[in-house]
C-alpha cells in the first residue's frame, strides 16, 4: 500500500509544479516581444521542475540546519516501563472494525491507482520506443554524405523529414534525393536549421521532456509544455536561420517544399524541420520584426525569479528544519551526556517482557528491542520510527549502564522532570556508541488521535499534590499502600495517575493506543487519573512507574463486557478522542549497526 505521506508528498509535488509552470507562464507572456530561446529555457525549466520536487530543495536547507543544531526535544517520561508482547499496539481493532469493508476496499485504492499510472507508463514508454526503432531502422540504413557539417550527415532512403537523430553522438538524417528537390539556397537554410537543433542540445532537452511526459502521463500540463516546448524550439531556430542571412521566402518556401514531400518525425526527441503550427511559422518567418534583445528590467526580473525559485524552498527547509538527532556527542558544541560503562548482551530467550529500569546513576533493559529503546529515548510511537532495519524490531538485547557516583550525586539532586531528561540523553548516547546510531527528524503526515473535553464537559479530579512535591521520588511503596506523590501505574485495562498533566496523561495514551495523542483539551494543572476499560487483543500491560504495581500476569484479566477505551474516556473522565490527519514528527534512521557483546 501506498504510504499516506508519500500519496500527501505527491500531491505537493503536482500542485507546486503546477503553480511553478503557472508562473513560467506568466514570465514568458512578458516576454512574449523577445527571442524565443528565452521562453524556451523558461518552458524547459518548468518542465524539469517536475523531475526535481522542492522538497529535495527543502531537505538541503533542512541539512544546512542540522549541521548547526544539536538539541533535542526534551522528554518526559522516566524511571520504570514495563511491557508486553509489542511494545506499543497498533490502533483498537475496534475502530477498525466499525469500518469493515470500506476500509478493506479503502485499502485496495492506493494498489489499484499505482497499477493504473504503472499500465499509464508502459503504454507511453512502448509507443515511444516503437516510433525510436523505426528511425534507428533508418539511420542504419543509411549512407554517408561528402557534406562539410558540424556532425555527420547521412542520406536516408526513408520518407522522412531532415532532422538531427541522437543525443550523445547526433548525426543529421537528410532523405534521399533532397538536393534534387530543394534548390541549392533552400537546401543551406535546412541545413542551417538543422545544425542550430545541433548547437541547442534541442534532443536533449526534448528527452528529458518526453521522461517528465512518461512519469506524469496523467496530467494534461506536461503535454501543454510538451507543445510549448516544441512551438519555442522551431521558433528560435527560425530566428536563428534568419539572423545568419538566410532570405525569408528562401526560408519559407524550403520548409514548404520539405513538409509537401516528406513525412514528420515521429518523436520530439529527433528535432526536425517540420515542427509546430507551420501556418503560424510561416507568417512570422514572412512578417517578423528582429526581436527585442532583454532590456536590464527584464534581465533582473528573471535573476530574481531564479533566485526565488531554488532560494525559496532552501530557507523553507533552513526555518522549518526539524531538530538535529545527529548521535555523535562530538559533532555537537555540547557534549551529550553519556554513561561510563556500559555491557550489551544478546537475549536469545526472551519471553516477551520488556523492562527499562533506572534511577540516578544506572539504567537496565532486559529482553529489549532496539525499536524499543528508540521509543523510549526519543519519547515517539512504533508509528514515527522509518528507514530501520528489521531486526531492530526482532533482535532482543540485556543492557546494563553506569556512571560514577559523583555523576550519581550530581543526578539525584536534580527534580524528577530533570532527571528524567537526562536519562533519555545517555540512552541516546548510548544509542550512538554502541549501535552507530545516526538518523534525523522528518514532518510526515499520519493518523493521530486529539484528546478534547467530551460534550457534557470534564470529569476529572484535580491533584492535592503542591508544587513543593516535584522532588525526586523515594523507593517504589508496596501495591495496594499509599501511592508516591507522581506515579502512573498502568495494567491491562487499568490506568492510575497521580499528580500529572494532561500532557502527560496524553503521552501515555500514546504508548496505548500506538499512535500519537495529542492533548487539545486546553485544560491547565495536576489531575489523578482512574480508568478503567477492556483493552483489545492488541493492548497489554503498559508501564509500571514509581508506585509500580505486580508483573502484569499477576494482574486479574479485565472484564470482557466492560466499555472500550474511548468509551471509558468519555463516561469515566469527560474526554474524547477524536481521530485526524496531522504532521507527525517521525525519526528517520539513516544507519545503525547490531552492536558488539562485552
Amino acid at each position: 500500500m501506498i504510504p499516506v505521506y508519500f500519496t500527501s508528498a505527491l500531491a505537493n509535488h503536482l500542485w507546486q509544479s503546477t503553480v511553478f509552470a503557472g508562473i513560467a507562464g506568466l514570465l514568458a507572456l512578458a516576454l512574449r516581444n523577445n527571442h524565443a530561446r528565452t521562453r524556451y529555457r523558461l518552458w524547459l525549466i518548468a518542465s524539469v521542475k517536475f523531475l526535481v520536487p522542492f522538497s529535495l530543495l527543502a531537505a538541503v536547507g533542512s541539512r544546512l540546519a542540522w549541521l548547526n543544531t544539536g538539541s533535542v526535544a526534551p522528554p518526559q517520561l522516566s524511571v520504570v516501563v514495563e511491557q508486553f508482547s509489542q511494545p506499543f499496539p497498533q490502533p483498537p481493532g475496534s475502530a477498525a472494525a466499525a469500518s469493515g469493508v470500506l476500509a478493506h476496499h479503502a485499502s485496495l485504492l492506493p494498489s489499484i491507482l499505482l497499477a493504473i499510472w504503472l499500465c499509464g507508463l508502459l503504454a507511453v514508454t512502448f509507443s515511444w520506443w516503437r516510433r525510436w526503432r523505426r528511425i534507428g531502422a533508418a539511420v542504419r540504413e543509411a549512407a554517408p554524405l561528402a557534406i562539410a557539417a558540424d556532425v555527420p550527415v547521412l542520406s536516408s532512403p526513408a520518407m522522412l523529414e531532415p532532422g538531427v537523430f541522437g543525443i550523445v553522438r547526433p548525426v543529421l538524417l537528410l532523405p534521399e534525393g533532397i538536393a534534387e528537390r530543394l534548390a541549392p539556397a533552400q537546401l543551406d537554410a535546412i541545413m542551417a536549421h538543422e545544425l542550430c537543433h545541433v548547437r541547442r542540445r534541442d534532443n536533449l532537452a526534448a528527452a528529458l521532456h518526453m521522461a517528465v511526459e512518461a512519469i506524469f502521463w496523467f496530467h494534461p500540463l506536461v503535454w501543454w509544455l510538451g507543445a510549448r516546448l516544441v512551438e519555442e524550439r522551431e521558433r528560435a531556430c527560425d530566428e536563428e536561420v534568419l539572423r545568419l542571412g538566410s532570405q525569408p521566402e528562401v526560408y519559407a518556401e524550403s520548409i514548404l517544399k520539405t513538409c509537401q514531400f516528406y513525412l514528420e518525425s515521429p518523436v520530439e526527441c529527433m528535432s526536425g524541420i517540420a515542427g509546430s503550427d507551420l501556418k503560424k511559422r510561416i507568417t512570422r518567418i514572412m512578417t517578423q520584426r528582429a526581436a527585442n534583445k532583454l532590456t536590464f528590467g527584464r534581465k533582473l526580473l528573471l535573476l530574481v525569479a531564479g533566485i526565488a525559485a531554488l532560494a525559496g524552498p532552501i530557507v523553507f527547509g533552513l526555518m522549518n528544519a526539524p531538530q538535529s538527532l545527529a548521535q555523535s556527542p562530538a559533532a555537537t558544541s555540547t557534549p551529550r551526556p553519556a554513561f561510563d560503562v556500559a555491557s550489551i548482551k544478546a537475549n536469545h530467550g526472551g519471553t516477551g517482557l520488556f523492562r527499562i529500569s533506572a534511577e540516578p546513576g544506572r539504567f537496565a533493559a532486559d529482553n529489549a528491542t532496539l525499536k524499543f529503546l528508540l521509543q523510549y529515548a526519543y519519547r515517539v510511537r512504533e508509528s514515527q520510527i522509518s528507514g530501520a532495519p528489521g531486526w531492530i524490531d526482532s533482535e532482543h538485547y540485556n543492557i546494563e549502564a553506569k556512571t560514577d557516583d559523583s555523576s550519581a550525586d550530581a543526578q539525584r539532586k536534580l527534580i524528577s522532570d530533570e532527571q528524567g531528561e537526562r536519562l533519555r540523553l545517555m540512552v541516546q548516547s548510548l544509542l550512538a556508541d554502541r549501535f552507530k546510531l545516526t538518523l534525523h527528524h522528518d514532518t510526515r503526515e499520519l493518523t493521530i488521535y486529539a484528546l478534547v473535553v467530551a460534550k457534557n464537559g470534564p470529569k476529572l479530579h484535580e491533584s492535592a499534590v503542591t508544587p513543593e512535591d516535584s522532588a525526586p521520588p523515594g523507593p517504589p511503596g508496596p501495591p495496594n499502600g499509599p501511592q508516591p506523590r507522581h506515579s502512573i501505574l498502568m495494567g491491562r485495562g487499568d490506568l492510575n495517575i497521580n499528580a500529572e498533566s494532561l500532557d502527560m496523561f496524553a503521552d501515555v495514551l500514546s504508548h496505548q493506543l500506538g499512535l500519537l495523542v495529542v492533548n487539545k483539551t486546553g485544560l491547565k494543572g495536576n489531575y489523578d487519573f482512574k480508568l478503567k476499560w477492556t483493552p483489545d487483543e492488541g493492548q497489554g500491560h503498559m508501564m509500571s512507574l514509581p508506585g509500580g504495581g505486580p508483573p502484569g500476569d499477576a494482574v486479574p484479566p479485565p472484564d470482557a463486557s466492560g466499555p472500550s477505551i474511548f468509551t471509558a474516556l468519555q463516561d469515566q473522565l469527560g474526554l474524547k478522542l477524536e481521530s485526524q490527519k496531522g504532521p507527525v514528527d517521525t525519526l528517520v534512521i539513516d544507519h545503525v549497526e547490531r552492536p558488539s557483546e562485552n
